[in-house]
C-alpha cells in the first residue's frame, strides 16, 4: 500500500468481510465512527499510531513494514507463480 486511500479501502473491506458495522469497530477501538469512516475513505490528514493499531487490532489485521518494492511473503510469492504458470 503506498496511500492513505488504499489503507482505507482494505480497513473498510475487511470491516466488511467481518460483518462488522462501522459503529461496532469504532467503539471496540475507542474511536469516533467519524474518525473511522473517514480512514476508510483515505479522507483523514493524519490518524495517530495507537488509533490505527487498535482499528486493525479489532478487525484481526496487522500492520508490517518492509523495504519498498518488496514483493511479499515467500508463500505470496509461490501463490503469484503458481497463478501464473499455465495448467
Amino acid at each position: 500500500m503506498h496511500t492513505l486511500q488504499e489503507l482505507g479501502e482494505a480497513i473498510a473491506a475487511r470491516r466488511r468481510e467481518l460483518k462488522l458495522r462501522q459503529q461496532v469497530v469504532a467503539a471496540q477501538a475507542g474511536i469516533t465512527v467519524e474518525s473511522l469512516s473517514r480512514l476508510e475513505r483515505g479522507r483523514l490528514a493524519e490518524f495517530g499510531t495507537r488509533k490505527l493499531l487498535a482499528v486493525l487490532a479489532v478487525l484481526g489485521l496487522e500492520l508490517n513494514v518492509m523495504p519498498e518494492g518488496r514483493a511479499g511473503t515467500l508463500d505470496e510469492l509461490r501463490r503469484e507463480r503458481s497463478q501464473a504458470s499455465p495448467s
